[in-house]
């Protein structure tokens, strides 16, 4: 099987590192290092962790018309994202569904860095080439870059140290940085609710930067595992879990990535995939919806698991779940439907034919603390 898997430019230094590995995506990759997964999340909370997610794609849109015609695929404002910001998005399809989220960054001279999901990127390329290839140039830099994330309190303190620059910037930034000679794209954001930054660098760089980031004092090797309960903690969704083809925005709750220009009452309404579906779920409601939900003994309720009322009906289902090291206590999000889903309404997830009682909760559990002004 391991022989099948592909591999990031760090997969090397993930074995010397003493990393488990295991298939991802389709890529070999570290679920955990000899620290742990509980000890990995505590420490990226507290100070800083260095993940590698070269596994995800990135993809240039170049040309006058590239913002243009990505908003016809992304319910988003793209037009106006000002040159050096960057912007959460969704592809959806005809009936409104999510066919993949990404982000979007403005790096000026006409060009769009896209950063999509490992198991999404192959259709998400012949996604955007059939419907927009005609309009920009669609340039897939799969084999080309490597992208690093450094999370956590200490990752601002850790990458000024390779270029001072990066200290003034702000969540959602991305600006060109030149890190140990190579040209990189650096964005203030992550998927763990802490400050920090994610780092596009040319596959030549790579492994150099990865060890001067990890011989920094405050910096661990973090996993798969513990950037799953980091992103669990902070409320943040997993394609393929939490949201799919067959969910909408609305259903997932993820309306406030919907711009206000594109909405139905915006200046440049619709004109993406599955708009009017979409509006229409607006104006009606929905059936089931995803909300947050806290376990309310010590027992993690896992994915898959059915979700039940006060008298056994079954009302929904847990599409995320596990133990939140931060809170010292299992976390979980799925969906229910909606006259189950007001806060604080009890639950119950059957675990081993076991009922174990749930609250409808906000997310995120944990504050998150991107860097602000």
């Amino acid at each position: 099987m391991s022989e099948t898997l592909l591999k990031t430019p760090l997969h090397a230094l993930h074995l010397e590192l003493g990393a488990r590995m295991v298939p991802f995506a389709g890529y070999d990759m570290p679920v955990q290092y000899p620290l742990g997964v509980l000890k990995e999340h505590l420490h990226t909370r507290e100070q800083a962790g260095l993940f590698d997610v070269s596994h995800m794609g990135q993809v240039l849109l170049k040309g006058r018309d590239a913002a243009s015609a990505l908003e016809t695929l992304v319910p988003v404002d793209i037009i106006d994202l000002p040159v050096g910001m960057q912007r959460y998005a969704m592809f959806t399809n005809e009936h409104g569904g999510i066919l993949d989220d990404l982000m979007v960054a403005n790096l000026g001279d006409e060009t769009l860095l896209l950063v999509v999901n490992a198991a999404c990127k192959d259709q998400d390329l012949a996604h955007l080439q059939r419907h927009i290839g005609q309009r920009c140039e669609v340039q897939p830099l799969f084999d080309q870059r490597a992208l690093l994330a450094l999370q956590g309190p200490a990752a601002v303190k850790v990458l000024q140290r390779l270029a001072h620059e990066v200290a003034d910037m702000t969540f959602m930034q991305v600006r060109p940085v030149t890190l140990l000679g190579h040209p990189c794209w650096v964005s203030r954001s992550g998927y763990t609710g802490e400050d920090g930054y994610e780092i596009s660098v040319p596959v030549a760089g790579a492994e150099t930067l990865a060890r001067e980031l990890l011989k920094q004092p405050e910096v661990q090797p973090i996993g798969l595992g513990a950037r799953d309960s980091l992103r669990l903690e902070a409320g943040l969704c997993l394609y393929g879990h939490d949201m799919s083809s067959d969910t909408s925005p609305v259903q997932a709750n993820l309306v406030w990535a919907m711009s206000k220009p594109r909405r139905a009452d915006g200046a440049r309404a619709g004109g993406f995939p599955g708009a009017q579906a979409i509006f229409g779920q607006q104006r009606e409601g929905v059936k089931r919806k995803r909300v947050g939900l806290l376990p309310q003994e010590r027992t993690p309720v896992r994915e898959g698991a059915e979700i039940v009322d006060a008298e056994g009906t079954l009302v929904g289902t847990i599409c995320s779940g596990g133990f939140g090291p931060t809170l010292s206590a299992p976390v979980a999000m799925g969906y229910v439907d909606t006259e189950h889903a007001a806060l604080d309404t009890l639950l119950y997830a059957l675990v081993r034919g076991k009922k174990v009682a749930l609250k409808v909760s906000k997310t995120p559990f944990v504050a998150p603390r991107y860097y602000r002004v």
